[in-house]
């Protein structure tokens, strides 16, 4: 008894630990943008009261650049690309665990070399690609390359929970008469965790991503959130008002959306580590 409870004190420290690691850093940006500058650097780990509460980063952001374009063009990529990201990976990953020909396993496997070999290294090939389809500073380029970022993941994490599908729902429509693309339907629903937590896994690097907006769009009406905090960063001088900001209205549809799903990730996390 005595070391069981030892083990779970343990436990629940470590996982406080990392907690506070994780939250503290962005519980900062918040606090701080709210501050003006001088507490900014005077009392940085204090909330904001009376006295330091000041909305000149705010007010800084919306006045010196168009942030609701750059927030559009994000969430325009962002969807996008997770809904591609989701649509094929889900029918990829169909493919492999429900039929078995010739292939089925080089093609998981190749999959998978796509989460092994970062995509940024083949970053003047991909460059080369878009100029060659005439995508430069669009946000088809950017939606492209962030779909084929994300596909690996995807197809591994989803056809992991498709072969955990009870074969005898898929026969049973079979027998009904449902076609494949049907029974293709019918499996989505039952998989939603697994969906959740590559939308999660997924979208977090597609919304904070910096280095394909520089080298595919950086041309200012395509400006996403965080190449528009950039323009607030000097060379001798840095308006922290204005960045601390920006990128907490930037960490807005990333919280909203762990919120959100946050039961369905915890699932599709958990799924199959107890039986």
């Amino acid at each position: 008894m005595i070391r069981t409870f030892t083990a779970k004190v343990f436990t629940h420290v470590v996982l406080v630990t990392f907690t506070a690691l994780a939250i503290t850093p962005v519980a900062m940006v918040v606090m701080n943008s709210f501050k003006g500058r001088r507490d900014i650097f005077r009392s940085p780990y204090k909330l904001p009261n009376s006295e330091s509460l000041d909305l000149v980063g705010y007010e800084t952001v919306f006045e010196r650049s168009d942030f609701f374009l750059y927030y559009q063009n994000s969430l325009v990529i962002t969807v996008v690309s997770l809904f591609l990201i989701l649509l094929l990976g889900a029918m990829v990953a169909h493919a492999i665990s429900e039929y078995s020909f010739p292939g089925n396993t080089f093609i998981l496997i190749f999959f998978l070399l796509g989460i092994i070999i970062p995509i940024r290294l083949g970053s003047v090939s991909l460059l080369r690609l878009i100029v060659s389809l005439d995508l430069v500073d669009t946000l088809l380029a950017l939606i492209l390359v962030y779909t084929a970022q994300g596909l690996p993941l995807s197809v591994f994490i989803l056809s992991q929970f498709m072969r955990q599908v009870p074969g005898e729902i898929k026969d049973s429509a079979r027998i009904d008469g449902a076609n494949e693309y049907r029974i293709f339907t019918l499996v989505i629903p039952l998989i939603r965790p697994a969906m959740a937590t590559v939308a999660i896994m997924t979208m977090i690097p597609i919304w904070n991503d910096l280095w394909f907006p520089l080298i595919l769009a950086s041309s200012p009406r395509m400006y996403t959130v965080t190449v528009g905090a950039q323009q607030f960063m000097g060379q001798f001088a840095n308006d922290w008002n204005a960045i601390l900001a920006a990128l907490s209205l930037a960490a807005l549809p990333v919280l909203a959306l762990y919120f959100l799903f946050s039961r369905q990730i915890l699932r599709g996390l958990t799924t199959g580590a107890i039986k």
